[in-house]
């Protein structure tokens, strides 16, 4: 009938478009590299055995000791927010905060207005220097006639010594491809999706981006360290670096390149990945740099833990940024998935259930236990979004009925349990892992941060999260905040898929292989 015509119409745009994107559908993956199991259990070695279980991650990043008890782990939204809020308002010398974008409500806007009255502060300050920077990415955050480059512009145009706002561009978003793909789906190209919220000495990493729904009913993850400085200057550094290499917000609301920066579009792509690449590795190996000769001069590393008790917690660093070249965090990933020993266990959490076929081969041939636990269709953020992206529900049904099917063709449905959270009126946002060795009732290690264990998070986007590995019996308490979720969840078994609100209509079937990589 004639009143399907414009949807059918819509439809075969948003097809169009997909195929646009065909060049890069073609990548493939890689094989995982295959690394040596470390013989012998950590669970009953004690300390000793702990930091040596994973001393390798050393060897590959930077490696921050902290006190325990100078990391806080936040359990909600709000208490997200009002940290945030009320630790801008208190920072002396700097904010530094790295977001994919910063929403235009009440909310977002009480935001700017901490940073106005603190930026405010320091000027009628004489001793006060504060400086704001903050990271967002390009096409999401230029998105609409109000966006996050307008809720920033007057703080830029009455600070503009004290303030800087970058916005990072994808390089693979360029030439014909940059004019034919729909505003509303040249994200799905590449972004920066690094989530660090930074204040001073003090530093929260999250999954959660600066938009009132991760401020109320948008389940996250989030930790605090506080007055950590090395791990606050790591990240600042890193910031910044990501920033050099992004596009400057001006004050009249234009965009330059910093001086003697390749243009990351109008550019040469190769020379943009290079210098880019360059400059943010510089901020890994200065820091790894400065830990080996601290090791040489044990004095000087023993102020970090001065006000805080033992450093019986380590903090590393993960970055993956795979179109500037550099996959950090999905070797340590890998080995982390590789080396996990038959009678340990994983909880691994993903609001967008979409793993690499890498990580799915890991997962399926590895001997500890998993726990994965994802969004249920109608906490997925894209419930109920209009046109073609109300599909991706169905979409990601699909990829986790594939999944659940591969786990029982292969006999581990003891071994490896998939899990849908739920809860009316949120959406579930939360990404992670814990590690429990065997025979502790503990996890010791958790990651934490932006990535997915998606595609998109390993192939496309600027991720960053941290490892946490602790010897603390109270931060490992912390770290169970996972039961939490898990709590809210059920366990899918063969029956999920055949509800009718499991229903995956065929087109969505058909164009799923074809457009996964891209959400």
């Amino acid at each position: 009938s004639c009143a399907s015509c414009p949807r059918r119409r819509r439809r075969r745009r948003s097809v169009s478009s997909v195929l646009l994107l065909a060049p890069l559908l073609a990548e493939t993956e890689p094989a995982p590299r295959r690394v040596c199991r470390p013989t012998g259990s950590a669970g009953a070695q004690g300390t000793d055995g702990l930091s040596a279980h994973f001393r390798w991650m050393a060897d590959q990043v930077p490696a921050f000791r902290v006190p325990g008890s100078n990391v806080k782990i936040l359990t909600s939204p709000d208490q997200f927010y009002q940290a945030m809020k009320a630790r801008i308002k208190t920072a002396q010398r700097r904010v530094v905060m790295a977001s994919l974008y910063l929403g235009t409500g009440q909310l977002e806007q009480e935001l700017v207005d901490c940073m106005e009255e603190a930026l405010q502060h320091s000027k009628e300050n004489r001793h006060s220097d504060l400086k704001i920077s903050i990271l967002l990415d390009y096409t999401r955050g230029s998105r609409g006639q109000i966006n996050s480059r307008t809720m920033l512009l007057p703080l830029l145009q009455r600070f503009t010594s004290q303030m800087r706002v970058s916005l990072y561009h994808t390089p693979d978003l360029r030439g014909l491809l940059r004019l034919l793909v729909p505003q509303r789906f040249n994200e799905t190209i590449g972004v920066q999706h690094i989530k660090v919220y930074l204040f001073d000495d003090s530093v929260i990493i999250s999954g959660a981006n600066l938009s009132d729904s991760y401020f109320t009913n948008r389940q996250d993850r989030y930790v605090l360290l506080e007055n950590c400085r090395e791990v606050a200057d790591f990240f600042s550094n890193l910031v910044e670096a990501v920033g050099d290499v992004s596009l400057q917000l001006q004050p009249d609301d234009s965009v330059t390149v910093l001086e003697g920066m390749v243009h990351p579009y109008k550019g040469n792509r190769q020379d943009f990945s290079a210098v880019a690449r360059k400059r943010i590795m510089e901020v890994v190996n200065t820091a790894r740099m400065r830990q080996q000769l601290q090791q040489h001069r044990p004095e000087e590393s023993e102020d970090e833990g001065e006000d805080g008790g033992e450093e019986d917690t380590w903090v590393f660093p993960l970055i993956q940024m795979k179109p500037l070249g550099i996959r950090v965090d999905e070797q340590v990933t890998q080995r982390l998935l590789t080396d996990a020993e038959p009678d340990s266990t994983v909880f691994l959490t993903s609001g967008y259930f979409n793993l690499t076929r890498a990580y799915v081969r890991l997962v399926l041939g590895a001997g500890a236990s998993y726990r994965i636990l994802t969004a249920s269709p109608e906490v997925n953020g894209f419930f109920g979004a209009k046109g073609v992206a109300g599909a991706i529900p169905a979409a990601y049904v699909h990829i986790a009925r594939q999944f659940y099917n591969q786990v029982r063709q292969l006999g581990q449905e003891e071994r490896v349990h998939l899990h849908e959270y739920h809860r009316p009126q949120w959406t579930f946002h939360a990404k992670g892992l814990w590690y429990y060795l065997q025979g502790q009732d503990r996890p010791c290690l958790t990651l934490i941060g932006s990535p997915n264990f998606g595609y998109r998070s390993v192939h496309r986007d600027l991720e960053a999260q941290i490892a946490i590995v602790t010897e603390s019996e109270e931060l490992q308490s912390q770290l169970q905040e996972q039961e939490t979720l898990y709590r809210r969840s059920t366990e899918v078994s063969g029956s999920t898929f055949e509800r009718p609100d499991r229903y995956v209509k065929l087109w969505v079937k058909l164009v799923t292989p074809l457009i996964k990589n891209f959400f």
